[in-house]
């Protein structure tokens, strides 16, 4: 049988492991590091860089080097969050005729699906070096908070990169799994987890190996990438007073900003004070200019107080839906490279009243969870017997006057089935709109839309006559059916949510044709080699 592995496509970082006699064990990629860059960059020549050689071209080829894409999945092109980074971004995005996100690569479009599938590919080649044989099934990772356009992108980015996905699981549902599995402890666990680009704190029942996920609460924007802004921002902004000189327009000065920025905050971490040194960032009219600056720990506190801050209410509302308190807490997981940050861990000290752990791997939790869980779904894992997750966000269906009614709540276990009885508000109605959303606002026109789609011949009747039962089933990936039935005539219209939002199946099988064209060019020079 071929390996399954486990794979953690983060923001800013990603990781893959493998389960072997019953303990999870990094796959190193193909510089030999646990970790790989969620980068790609695409050279004049046309090559396409993944990881450490795409992140060494950045600050040479900032226009067409994409980073943090996993912000882009699933999202619409005119959303607030995206238009909020994209002016930070080096760089440029366009709208798809969907109204989704696409990468503009100076005139030629990509879409955030591919970007992911040629990380996953990578790390893929990295597990069939180490293997020496195809690598083909993984359990794929993802923020608990992402929604489902954000999962079945991620699925489709999986399928291009030629992977059949076995399952996909909340990342700090994952990160409990390693250390369920490493301590062998019962009771009731914290995960926080901030990384790159998202936020998730989730609670926790482990008992005799079942794994019981209460609550999880979250933002899918809020996350290292953040942080590194406000530092970027502020030395911007700290060069323009020094030298009269705006670097924001400047995508090369900007990229190299940002790299001595994010290096800067991970030094931080461990001192007190660090120095950033940029020489020849911009010229002026008295020749060129160099960036010289000491930033400590102390101002990057101050600048992102607000951020670690907005974890507290998540934290407060996780144990409140959770029916607990602190002290009924065991021990609390740090996972992401984020919470490194000493401001973060003495946040989550201070709200929980104990250190958090130290015994988990805030960078390969997330991918070794995701190995284990492979091997509970091949009957390898005999210590954990079931894993019970639940939807982060409430699902259910427009009504009259853009009332959203709730079917299947947030923090519901899943796989959940739910059926609720509607009827109609005209005479002789014979059509039904069956609008799904997924959100909390009791405002439809608040919510994230997943489908529409229409149920007809209905039994001619008075209003409020008729019953159609809509029916909500989501899957252990945390993906939606709906269907909705005619009670009178059973007349019945069901719908797999494949957004409209995201890949169509004919652009989905376009791509994956396109890419084994590729793939195949790339084995013959391969072999030309040899």
């Amino acid at each position: 049988m071929s390996p399954v592995i486990g794979i953690d496509l983060g923001t800013t970082y990603s990781c893959i492991a493998y389960l072997e006699n019953n303990q999870a064990q990094i796959i190193p990629n193909l510089e030999g590091n646990n970790t790989t860059p969620s980068i790609v960059s695409f050279t004049s020549t046309g090559e396409q860089l993944i990881g450490t050689p795409a992140l060494r071209q950045a600050v040479t080829n900032p226009d067409k080097t994409i980073y943090a894409v996993k912000r882009l999945m699933g999202k619409k092109y005119n959303s607030p969050e995206i238009q909020e980074i994209q002016r930070r971004l080096t760089y440029k995005l366009a709208e798809a005729p969907n109204g989704d996100v696409l990468i503009d690569l100076e005139g030629s479009y990509i879409t955030p699906q591919e970007i992911s599938s040629l990380i996953l590919r990578y790390l893929r080649k990295c597990a069939e070096n180490y293997f020496g044989e195809k690598v083909r099934e993984a359990v794929i990772t993802v923020p608990a908070h992402f929604n489902d356009h954000q999962r079945q992108a991620t699925k489709d980015a999986a399928k291009i990169a030629g992977i059949n996905v076995l399952r996909v699981i909340n990342e700090p549902t994952a990160a409990s799994l390693a250390y369920g599995l490493s301590t062998k402890k019962d009771g009731h666990v914290v995960v926080y987890d901030m990384g790159g680009g998202t936020f998730d704190v989730t609670i926790l029942e482990i008992s005799e190996g079942i794994f019981h996920v209460l609550a999880t609460i979250g933002d899918t924007f809020l996350g290292g990438e953040d942080f590194d802004n406000r530092l970027i921002e502020w030395i911007l902004e700290d060069f323009k007073k020094k030298e009269g000189i705006d670097l924001k327009e400047d995508k090369f000065a900007l990229q190299r900003i940002k790299e001595a920025a994010e290096k800067a905050k991970r030094e931080l971490s461990y001192t007190l004070e660090t120095e950033v040194n940029l020489p020849f960032i911009a010229s002026g009219g008295q020749g060129s200019k160099h960036l010289q600056v000491v930033l400590t720990r102390s101002l990057l506190e101050s600048l992102t107080k607000d951020l670690v801050d907005k974890t507290i209410p998540c934290m407060a509302q996780a144990l409140d839906e959770s029916k607990l308190s602190p002290e009924d807490i065991e021990e609390v997981i740090l996972v992401g490279g984020q919470t490194k940050m000493p401001l973060i861990r003495s946040t989550v000290k201070n709200f929980f009243g104990k250190d958090p752990v130290d015994s988990v791997n805030p960078d390969e939790a997330v991918a070794m969870g995701a190995a284990i869980q492979s091997g509970v779904i091949l009957g390898e894992v005999h210590d954990i017997v079931l894993l019970l997750d639940v939807t982060p966000i409430s699902l259910g269906i427009e009504t009259e006057n853009d009332k959203f009614v709730k079917i299947i709540e947030k923090n519901t276990t899943i796989p959940t089935k739910k059926t609720m009885p509607f009827t109609t508000v005209e005479d002789n109605q014979r059509r039904v709109k069956i609008h799904v959303l997924q959100g909390e606002s009791s405002r439809a026109s608040e919510n994230v839309s997943l489908a529409r789609f229409d149920l007809v011949g209905i039994e001619q009747a008075p209003a409020g006559v008729p019953q159609i039962d809509v029916t909500f089933e989501i899957d252990a990936d945390g993906l939606v059916k709906v269907s909705a039935k005619d009670v009178a005539t059973g007349r019945q219209q069901s719908i797999e949510i494949r957004p409209s939002a995201g890949l169509s199946t004919f652009e989905l099988n376009k791509i994956m044709k396109r890419t084994e064209e590729a793939a195949e060019v790339e084995k013959d020079d391969e072999a030309g080699l040899l």
